[in-house]
């Protein structure tokens, strides 16, 4: 004999089922502990690079600043992405390294993106990026480049002292 289940009968059965279990569910939903919203993601860093800016504009502007303010000009080549590049521009505006850079240079932060922005305008300064960045080049504000970084003298930023990068910055902008 084919054993067939009763619609009827079954939906009895889950209704009693129901009834007996509701109660039961209630209870949890009252007395279990609220759980927290699921954490934020961390919130976006903030870019100090502009990934969309026209370096060689840019470049003009700061020659410009430069010349009226009697400075050089520090061109940092880097990216958003770049752990070392974010912590030298933290260390340039803090402390001893900021009252060096301000008193003494105009900055200008040049976007590499992933090695295929700007690499033109880093060769063309005698910065080499093979060795990592942050690369830096100082020019003299008339454009003439007076020194720059090509062994990554800068590219273990995160781990150097403020002493250890002014020491490279001071390098870079005494004359040859």
């Amino acid at each position: 004999m084919k054993k067939t289940l009763n619609p009827v009968s079954s939906l009895g059965a889950l209704a009693l089922f129901a009834l007996n279990f509701a109660p039961l569910a209630a209870l949890a939903q009252t007395t279990a502990p609220a759980l927290s919203a699921p954490a934020a993601s961390a919130p976006a860093l903030k870019p100090v690079y502009n990934e969309q800016a026209d370096a060689r504009a840019d470049l003009n502007l700061a020659l410009n600043a430069a010349n009226a303010q009697h400075k050089n000009v520090l061109v940092v080549f880097g990216a958003n992405w770049c752990g070392d590049c974010r912590a030298l521009d933290r260390k340039m505006g803090e402390g001893q390294l900021a009252a060096h850079v301000a008193k003494r240079l105009v900055v200008l932060k040049v976007d590499v993106g992933r090695f295929n922005r700007n690499t033109d305008l880093a060769a063309q300064m005698g910065v080499s990026l093979k060795k990592g960045i942050p690369a830096v080049a100082v020019l003299k504000n008339d454009g003439e480049v007076l020194r720059a970084t090509n062994g990554g003298e800068l590219a273990d930023a995160r781990n150097m002292g403020d002493e250890a990068v002014l020491r490279v910055l001071e390098g870079l902008h005494s004359k040859p």
